[in-house]
């Protein structure tokens, strides 16, 4: 099966203060069907990274193809397949909803009456009919960024380029944003999402790239990566700090590295063995203690970025 994505060493460059920033000799594939994030802070190189594979800049080494053709020799085949959601709508605020998508699909080859076909399909997909023929200028930041999908979507893609998608949007509006990505992803259309939110790529993704400073990090599923950090963490939480000092020599037993957190009330301590967990618990029963909360759990995305990308460990329980 040819992959949707695959990037070799690809590589873009800009003089900037201090030398030269921009991206370094990313490697990357994705199949037909997956989300692959890109996944680092504010210059990682994630938007170079799409707007190089989405044909709107060179990159200054390496190869890539997008649905099948290469960039630097098809380009326009590449552009005819893959749509882009930026980081801020490409709409027309003076215009309606109806009113952006009929003119896209006219700009896209589209006929006036599919035009009007397909805007009619995608407002009601993307949960837009009560504002239809509202000024998007109106809209809020959620039906903005909704608008902003349905448009990339006048003709289905085969690639979907995103582009920190759910920036500056509600709790609720996020949810509803992911759930119209992986309902395209169900119809087979194969996401790259660039994201600064690790509780995104750990919803959606099948597969990440960390970036930083340019540079590929660390890559694999969302297990993968946390699996690079250490082995799960055993959380034990008391009412108050005392307790705490109280039980931390019974968890010692248990493993020689438990330790306090930030806070004085919990007990940390990696699980190491299948059986931490069990003999946390009968550590405390034989001591006499009582505990609020027990919980086992693997590190976080948070804990994988700042430990990978050099900036330490996101809390005490990852160090």
């Amino acid at each position: 099966m040819t992959r949707a994505i695959e990037a070799e060493q690809v590589g873009k460059l800009y003089a900037g203060k201090g030398g030269e920033v921009g991206l370094h000799d990313l490697s990357l594939q994705a199949e037909q069907g997956q989300v692959l994030a890109l996944l680092g802070p504010n210059g990682a190189g994630k938007t170079t990274a799409v707007r190089g594979l989405a044909t709107l800049l060179s990159f200054d080494r390496g190869t890539a193809r997008v649905a099948g053709y290469d960039l630097g020799r098809e380009a326009q085949r590449v552009r005819e397949r893959i749509g882009l959601v930026g980081q801020y709508a490409a709409v027309d605020e003076q215009l309606t909803a109806v009113q952006n998508l009929r003119f896209l699909g006219r700009l896209r080859g589209l006929g006036r009456a599919a035009s009007a076909a397909r805007a009619e399909v995608l407002i009601e997909q993307f949960g837009l009919i009560a504002a239809a023929n509202r000024a998007v200028s109106g809209y809020s930041g959620g039906m903005r960024r909704r608008l902003d999908l349905a448009a990339s979507l006048i003709v289905t893609p085969q690639v979907l380029f995103v582009d920190e998608p759910t920036t500056g949007l509600d709790p609720a509006a996020r949810r509803d944003l992911w759930e119209a990505l992986r309902e395209l992803v169900r119809q087979g259309t194969t996401i790259l999402l660039t994201t600064q939110y690790l509780e995104e790529a750990d919803e959606l993704a099948d597969k990440i790239v960390l970036l930083a400073r340019g540079k590929v990090v660390a890559e694999g599923t969302s297990d993968d990566l946390k699996a690079m950090v250490g082995p799960p963490i055993v959380q034990i939480r008391f009412a108050a700090a005392d307790d705490a000092d109280t039980a931390l020599p019974a968890l010692a037993r248990v493993d020689a590295r438990a330790r306090l957190d930030s806070s004085g009330s919990m007990v940390i301590l990696p699980a190491t063995a299948p059986e931490a967990l069990a003999r946390s618990v009968d550590a405390l029963t034989v001591a006499g203690l009582a505990a609020i909360e027990v919980t086992l759990r693997k590190p976080t995305l948070d804990e994988v970025f700042l430990t990978l990308t050099g900036d330490g460990p996101a809390t005490e329980e990852a160090a």
